[in-house]
């Protein structure tokens, strides 16, 4: 691998993470059409460290957002030994509404390996793909919500959750299907956009500890291109936080949906494609 390639898999990465247009479903079409079903497997650990570069790109945009929902939940934890009866703060809230979005994820664990294998199929990418756009076409047609971390139920967070779940899909963008689902649950869009974001960190960080734990098992850790690797991390990091202020702006202008004729026209080609090149 070159100094070009990691610095052009930083870029994808760091796009396709957060914009709503299935990272998984672009490298699966990738390595379809390039015959680099390997790629994975052989660059495991970069892309442990692509994905560890993304979730800093969070960690960093919504610092204080963390920051307080820490210092939340170490209080919570004291008022409730405590027997306190006050009414939690927002960022507390954000806590609880989170950890209950991340619980259908494990259900998603009993059937990872047949996620895993329609990853291989050129088809269901490129219909899952094409399911996105029309998610995303109607998600700005939605009334605008008001609600916050203030108001927003254990109900809202769990179904946001739900979409979070179906979003493991191969070509189902899960910042789509979440931010989607949150504005249908009437989520101010900007809360919409800021909770997808928060709730994808415990998913993320456990995915990157199992990757981490697969790569060592398989060696795939090439400790001689770690400089090579380093490049894509930055860039990964730094193009993440742009995707994600990009994503904000243009859900805060009602132009979310936007992205739905880029989905509709990967996954269309990708289709024709996928039945020329059989």
């Amino acid at each position: 691998m070159s100094y070009l390639s990691s610095i052009l898999m930083g870029i994808l990465q760091g796009v396709a993470e957060f914009l709503p247009i299935s990272s998984s479903g672009h490298l699966a079409l990738f390595q379809y059409f390039f015959s680099l079903e390997d790629f994975e497997k052989t660059q495991l650990f970069f892309t442990v460290l692509l994905h560890f570069g993304t979730f800093l790109s969070v960690c960093v945009y919504y610092f204080q957002d963390i920051v307080d929902m820490v210092r939340e939940f170490f209080l919570g934890i004291r008022d409730l030994a405590r027997g306190s009866k006050t009414p939690p703060p927002p960022a507390r809230r954000m806590v609880l509404l989170i950890v209950v979005a991340t619980l259908p994820l494990f259900a998603v664990l009993p059937v990872k390996k047949y996620i895993e294998a329609a990853t291989g199929s050129v088809t269901f990418v490129s219909i899952a793909l094409l399911v996105t756009g029309c998610i995303l076409f109607f998600s700005d047609r939605l009334a605008k919500g008001r609600k916050t971390a203030k108001n927003a139920t254990v109900l809202d967070a769990l179904l946001v959750g739900v979409a979070q779940g179906i979003g493991t899909l191969p070509g189902i963008s899960r910042s789509g299907m979440t931010i989607s689902a949150g504005m249908l649950r009437g989520y101010d869009r900007s809360f919409a956009v800021r909770f997808s974001f928060l709730m994808s960190l415990p998913a993320v960080f456990g995915a990157t500890i199992l990757e981490l734990k697969d790569a060592i098992e398989l060696g795939a850790i090439h400790t001689e291109m770690l400089p090579i690797y380093l490049v894509g991390v930055v860039v990964s990091f730094v193009v993440g936080i742009f995707a994600i202020r990009l994503v904000n702006a243009l859900a805060n202008k009602g132009k979310f949906g936007n992205f739905a004729y880029y989905c509709w026209a990967v996954g269309l080609v990708s289709l024709i494609a996928g039945f020329v090149v059989k």
